[in-house]
């Protein structure tokens, strides 16, 4: 993959560092907006099951916004998303995702194992994932879309911003490639916001990132998180 070592600038940082603070700035932007609305409209006496759809779209449409980010960048500053990113999927691409993502799904069950040994189930917290099927009315299509939200759309939004333009910015500015794994993995652990899960969801973005880091490409990263996400998407199906 060819990376930008143009350094176009945005407000005086190179494109991919002002899309990495922009996407995020957009992602609680959003979240911020999107809660204040359903709290405006729902009051504490409605039914959950009569809002499922939307509650459920609307608990994800944060998490779009981080790729809009990357992507409005890339195609405006960058040389496009397949040269800054390598989304095109090649067959390296695909074997390393997959087996990173069957790592990343072993390290995230150790370690949740391992803190609940440690602390207690009641200090560590479900996955937020685990609800759903609650607030789902039942409805088949809104479970479906949301499997597909979980293996599609969340994994290429947050890797776009991560794996792509965090990883490449920190890379122009010439940081070791090991810190930049580091600091990718730990920014994915924050980003979730579960405190109690912060050390799995670490080591899950470490494996994510070696994806990025062997492939050299974006793409595999993507795999990965998508083959992470599969199986807790699955799961959802079966009220568990």
């Amino acid at each position: 993959m060819a990376e930008d070592r143009g350094g176009k600038r945005i407000l005086g940082a190179h494109w991919a560092f002002a899309a990495f603070f922009f996407g995020v700035a957009g992602y609680y932007l959003v979240t911020l907006l999107t809660s204040a609305a359903f709290n405006r409209h729902v009051g504490d006496d409605d039914p959950v099951e009569a809002y499922a759809g939307p509650l459920l779209l609307l608990a994800f449409l944060p998490n779009l916004v981080l790729g809009l980010g990357p992507a409005i960048a890339s195609l405006r500053y960058g040389s496009g998303l397949e040269r800054d990113f390598g989304l095109r999927v090649r067959g390296r691409d695909l074997r390393i995702g997959l087996a990173c993502g069957l790592l990343a799904l072993v390290v995230g069950f150790v370690l949740n194992a391992a803190e609940i040994a440690v602390f207690g189930g009641d200090e560590v917290s479900d996955s937020p994932l685990t609800d759903l099927p609650d607030v789902s009315g039942g409805s088949t299509l809104w479970l479906v879309t949301t499997a597909l939200v979980l293996v599609i759309a969340v994994p290429l939004t947050e890797e776009l911003l991560l794996r792509g333009v965090l990883w490449n910015a920190l890379l122009h500015y010439k940081i070791p490639p090991w810190v930049v794994l580091v600091l990718t993995s730990l920014m994915f652990a924050l980003l979730h916001g579960e405190t109690t899960r912060t050390i799995a969801l670490f080591g899950q973005g470490l494996v994510l990132g070696l994806a990025r880091q062997y492939s050299g490409r974006t793409s595999a990263s993507v795999l990965a998180h998508a083959a992470n996400n599969l199986p807790p998407a699955v799961l959802l199906f079966t009220g568990h």
